[in-house]
């Protein structure tokens, strides 16, 4: 069976690091890669790291997901409060959904509550910082485990 999991990053996340540090820290996206494929490799999972500024890159990187993956661990960024073709995208694909958000959205402006990704997402995470991608690798890699059981 598969264990390829699809890590998908959307808009402004390659400023990570740089782009308010007071909401996202200070890691880089490129610390949070090299912390995941570690992560990954203890997990006997296989790592898809993406991320893109364009909407239409992370639905095709989404479809793309549909033919290999077992799970995507998502965090949409701004699109997560956008994007109904993103929701549409994840709603195609049959594996584990992690939504995640380094700041805890909650607690930021009223319009950052609301997310169309969550309809779909099998769990959230929010506010853990960036350790919120490898607790969803955790999860994703559970429930493979649960599945095989």
């Amino acid at each position: 069976m598969s264990r390829l999991v699809y890590l998908l990053n959307g808009p402004n996340l390659n400023l990570l690091g740089k782009r308010q540090p007071h909401i996202y820290g200070h890691e880089t996206l490129a610390d949070v890669e090299r912390d995941c494929r570690a992560l990954a490799g203890e997990l006997a999972l296989e790592l898809r790291f993406h991320q893109s500024n364009r909407e239409y890159e992370l639905i095709d990187w989404i479809h793309e997901a549909r033919e290999t993956a077992v799970g995507i661990v998502m965090n949409p960024a701004a699109f997560t409060h956008t994007s109904v073709a993103i929701l549409d995208a994840l709603n195609t694909f049959e594996g584990t959904v992690i939504e995640v958000h380094i700041s805890n959205v909650h607690k930021r402006e009223e319009f950052r509550h609301h997310s169309f990704v969550s309809k779909r997402a099998d769990g959230v995470i929010a506010g853990f910082g960036t350790q919120g991608y490898l607790l969803g690798l955790h999860r994703v890699a559970k429930l493979l485990d649960e599945k095989k059981g």
